[in-house]
Order: structure tokens, then sequence, then C-alpha cells
């Protein structure tokens, strides 16, 4: 064998550099570590899809949206439920919910939707189309309310935070100003001014008055990202500051305009619980989860079954959407970056 086929064999027997692999892994390898390298999105997913809680939220979530589209349907796409919340009948042994989830071995009458698996009101409406109906209502109220409350507070918030002095001076006494208000009474004055124009319209002036506590969020991040080297060279270059904002500041705080989207839609749900139950929400002929509490309020030492239906729904979309808010609330936050397989 020649010296150069004896180079060649030793060159080949030993690894390069590539084959190395990065500083530290013969370490975590001897430990019996495996590092795997993954995006900021890909740890934010794995992050949230192993909070439990989150997960059970949005099971629930999914199942109750589900349910309340599917069922009666949605515009012009039908349900697999054969009654409306309109349609009128004779109330069948008082109008008591034929649903029944005991087996027979049990004792029970079986698993079973029955005709009127919620019951009939008092004019022979099934309870369970109403129910639905109402939760459609409550679901698209409280969606509008968060994404609008959330994109108006973001974008009050990274003006504040950025451009400071006067112009962070008046948003932020206006949103002070607003919080001092019980937003309660806000929103009572926009649904008495407002009654009867549509849940659509009702969505979105909620939706403009609920901000405040996003602005003050989103602008405590920017205060502190504005100060940071990438933005400066940004400066430095001149990059306009609407352009430093949205495509520079905006998507570092993401994990906060995400997570505030799902805690105002859940504050949003028991706003408008709150509101239609006084009257100052959803109006007839419509109908929502609140105001069907408030229609049957009286019922409830005789016939239990309509008012605590939509007060279950009310509870599960609520604790659903605060369980995800969570979830992903832990999935943004930065100190936890030790995810392994």
């Amino acid at each position: 064998m020649t010296d150069a086929q004896r180079a060649a064999q030793q060159a080949g027997s030993e690894p390069g550099p590539e084959a190395a692999g990065p500083p530290g892994t013969a370490e975590a390898t001897a430990q019996g570590m495996t590092i795997v390298a993954r995006s900021q999105g890909q740890l934010v997913r794995r992050r949230f899809f192993r909070h439990k809680g989150a997960m059970v939220g949005l099971v629930l979530f999914i199942l109750v949206v589900g349910l309340a589209v599917t069922s009666i349907g949605a515009g012009p796409i039908p349900g697999w439920w054969d009654k409306t919340p309109t349609a009128t009948a004779t109330a069948v042994d008082g109008g008591r919910p034929t649903l029944s989830v005991v087996p027979e071995f049990l004792g029970g009458g079986g698993v079973h939707l029955g005709e009127h698996p919620f019951g009939q009101d008092n004019i022979g409406r099934d309870y369970f189309a109403l129910t639905m109906r109402g939760a459609q209502v409550s679901l698209v109220i409280a969606l509008l309310v968060g994404l609008i409350a959330t994109f108006v507070g973001t974008v009050i918030g990274a003006a504040a935070g950025y451009f400071r002095g006067w112009t962070e001076s008046t948003l932020m006494r206006s949103s002070d100003v607003l919080i001092a208000v019980p937003t309660l009474l806000i929103a009572g004055l926009i649904g008495t001014m407002i009654a009867g124009r549509g849940i659509v319209l009702f969505g979105v002036f909620l939706g403009l008055v609920t901000w405040m506590q996003t602005a003050r969020l989103v602008r405590g991040e920017v205060l502190s990202l504005r100060e940071k080297e990438f933005v400066e060279a940004a400066r430095s270059v001149g990059t306009s500051s609407r352009r430093i904002i949205f495509k520079h500041i905006l998507p570092n705080t993401i994990g906060i305009i995400i997570v505030s989207v799902t805690l105002a839609i859940a504050s949003a749900v028991l706003l408008e619980t709150g509101l239609s139950f006084v009257g100052l929400g959803v109006q007839p002929p419509d109908t929502s989860l609140g105001r069907l509490i408030s229609d049957y309020q009286t019922a409830l030492g005789t016939r239990p079954w309509l008012f605590y239906w939509p007060g279950v729904f009310i509870i599960l979309i609520a604790l659903s959407v605060n369980f995800i808010g969570d979830g992903l609330r832990d999935a943004f936050d930065p100190r936890q970056n030790r995810v392994r397989d």
C-alpha cells in the first residue's frame, strides 16, 4: 500500500468537522439526551399541545361550536336537527327534557335524545334548538368583540409605546378615563342606543369600548422593544415609523396579542350575558344565551331546565376559552425553553 493510499484510508476512517456535530452533542449523547433544533414556532406549538388544560379547553370549544353550528345549521346551510328555534308546538309532559344519559342496565331509560332533549318553553318551542341558536349568537358577538377590541388595543398601544410624548399621554389618558367607568355601564348605554339593529353592530360597538386592557399590555411590550438594537438599525437606514411598528415590533408581540384575543373573547361572553340578562343586549325576535336566562329566570323553581341549559353552555364556552388562553400564555412564555423528545 502506498503512502497516498494509507493517507486516504486514515482520512476516511476519521470523522471530519461535519460528522463531529455541534458543540455539546457528544456530551448530550453521553448523557442519553437527544438535542433537536427547532424554530420558535415549533417550540410554541409543542408547548401548547403539551398543555393539558389547553387541550381540554380546545376540545370543549370545538365540540360546543360544532354542536351549535351543525345542529340547526348556519345561514343557508341546513343542520341535522329537524326542529327550528321559532317553530311552536304543543308542550309534551309539561315541556320536560327527553334527554336520557343513564343506560338501561343501570336502571335508567337508556341513552337517547328523545323528541325534545332540552325540553320545551312556554309556547312549545324546542329548547334544544333555542339554546343552539343562543350559543351561535353569543359566539358571534364574543368573537367580534374579541377581534375588534384586540385590533384597536394593539394599534393604540403600539402607537403610544413607540411615539411616546403627547401621543402617549393623549391615548393613555383616554384609556384611563374609559377604564375608570364600569364596562357594563358603557356597554349598557351602547346597547340602549343600538338595540334591535343586529348582533353584528352590537358586537362591533362592544369591541370599540373594551380595548383598554390590550392597549396597556401592548404599550408595555412596545416600550421595551423600541430600544432594541434591531429597531435602532431600522431607524438608522431611514425605515418609516409605520413599517418599524408593523414589520419589526408587532411581530415580536404576537404572543401577547394572541393571548389577549382569547381572554377578550371569554370576557365578551360574560359581558354579553350580563347585558342580555338585564335587557340591554340581544333583542327579540333573536336570542342569545344571556337572553334565554333572562326570559326564563322566573322558571327556576318550577322548570329549572329552561334556566340551567343556557347556563351550562355559558360556563363551557367561558371556561374552554380561558383554558386555551392559559395554554397560549404558557406556550409563548420565552422562559419555557426546555423542550425535549
